[in-house]
């Protein structure tokens, strides 16, 4: 059976009512076995648990070789550029603390491969009691651009150590109340905040004169249509306050 990631989302949110779901995480070593209360691990037993319940329901996938880039499923097995669904999971108890991707990676990526720019990113916020009961708090379907924002002194919400640009994190997508940094609101602006990262970033400037006629070049020849990115100076106010 062959799904959309949006198909994938309805199932599990108004078939399995996977927020009424409980969950525990047990380890087994010769004849001591205990209930796993670390809440650190949780998430990446949740994205395992995503490939077991794709296996379970028949879903037909693609696992991606490349686990350092999205997405993590090939949900058309027939084109691989469609379908893309990437699991993300976080303590719904903190900030999301996961990694989209490392920078140089990204944006080199979507200039080879703009289609990438369409993955679905499937996101769980669990929660782990004292008695490791884990359950899952919320469920998101979003684009890249719906979970990124910039930061203080980049375009781009980054991990960055001793002056080098590492990983594009999340930020709050979530958040009721009024923030500094709110989610990129389209694509374009998505964009415009990678090319002005290219640019300052000292690693990539030497790309960034060229960067942006590459990209648009190749979303043209794949999607067939024109973007219109806008300068990061032109809109950077509506993300920075």
């Amino acid at each position: 059976m062959r799904c959309t990631a949006q198909e994938i989302y309805n199932k599990l949110l108004n078939d399995d009512k996977i927020l009424d779901l409980k969950g525990q995480i047990k380890f087994y070593l010769g004849d001591v076995d205990i209930i796993v209360r670390q809440k650190d691990v949780v998430g990446n037993i949740i994205q395992e648990w995503l490939q077991g319940w794709l296996d379970k329901r028949g879903i037909e996938y693609v696992l991606s070789e490349n686990t350092q880039m999205p997405p993590d499923f090939y949900l058309n097995p027939d084109n691989m550029t469609t379908g893309l669904l990437e699991g993300k999971a976080f303590n719904r108890s903190a900030s999301p603390g996961f990694d989209i991707a490392d920078f140089r990676m990204y944006e080199e990526e979507i200039i080879d491969k703009p289609y990438m720019l369409d993955v679905d990113y499937l996101i769980f916020g669990y929660d782990m009691s004292d008695e490791g009961i884990v359950t899952i708090k919320d469920l998101w379907i979003k684009k890249v651009w719906e979970i990124t924002r910039c930061m203080q002194n980049w375009a781009l919400n980054l991990q960055v150590k001793q002056g080098v640009v590492h990983k594009i994190r999340p930020g709050v997508w979530y958040s009721t109340q009024r923030v500094s940094f709110p989610m990129f609101t389209c694509l374009e602006d998505f964009i415009s905040a990678v090319e002005e990262t290219v640019y300052q970033n000292p690693k990539t400037h030497n790309e960034a004169a060229s960067w942006k006629n590459s990209f648009l070049a190749s979303y043209k020849r794949h999607y067939g249509i024109q973007l219109v990115i806008p300068r990061w100076s032109d809109i950077v106010g509506k993300y920075r306050s």
